[in-house]
């Protein structure tokens, strides 16, 4: 079956198949509601605050979705009241099924803001072996392995676009998805387009506003 996946805002996407619902990534800079709306499971990142809305989120594991994180996610969900018993810690290496997908965890820590702070975990997802979310890192799939669709962030205090063209060459995706863009201007988002687009030529990119939907061939 095909695979569609909307941009919900910053770095937020929601994957569907066969009536089946995933969302990676539902932050504070998210359209939580659109993007959560029918989802069974939820897929993090990282801790920070625009790749997990605590709150929001914890409401709907007790409501019955089902969560997988980093133990550091995990424990702030359940502080605010989500259930453990529907949250599962990931680590690299997992090899998960997540709302009938194949979900393959990889990767160990986000990428460095500054030598003065801490680097908190950070796990990548690998879904059914297409696409690629690499959260706030520069994660590499495993040996291989080809991505389809790489959600590639375009804005971050940690990020320097020259590294993230060298990223997407390394990954080497059919197509790229420019995300975790909040921070840039309009004409900030344009640049970064363009000039991924100068740099990384053997890959298409794709710009989806927030809502906007990408459908892969299954």
């Amino acid at each position: 079956m095909p695979l569609t996946i909307t941009r919900h805002g910053h770095s937020c996407v929601r994957i569907e198949r066969d009536g089946r619902v995933l969302v990676v990534d539902p932050g504070t800079w998210s359209d939580l509601d659109a993007a959560l709306d029918g989802a069974e499971a939820v897929l993090v990142t990282h801790e920070h605050p625009d790749h997990v809305e605590v709150g929001p989120v914890a409401d709907r594991v007790r409501a019955g979705v089902e969560v997988w994180a980093p133990e550091t996610v995990v424990a702030d969900l359940e502080a605010a009241g989500a259930p453990r018993d529907r949250m599962h810690p990931v680590a690299d290496g997992d090899d998960l099924t997540v709302a009938g997908a194949r979900v393959r965890v990889l990767g160990e820590r986000h990428a460095v803001i500054h030598p003065d702070l801490p680097v908190p975990a950070n796990v990548a997802y690998l879904v059914d072996d297409v696409l690629l979310h690499p959260g706030d890192s520069y994660t590499l799939p495993p040996d291989g392995a080809s991505v389809d669709v790489l959600l590639q962030p375009v804005g971050a205090p940690w990020l320097r676009l020259a590294d993230a063209a060298d990223y997407v060459r390394a990954v080497a995706p059919r197509t790229v998805v420019p995300i975790h863009d909040e921070l840039l201007s309009e004409r900030g988002r344009a640049g970064a387009v363009r000039l991924l687009r100068t740099l990384v030529p053997a890959s298409e990119l794709v710009v989806l506003a927030s809502g906007e939907s990408l459908r892969l061939p299954g």
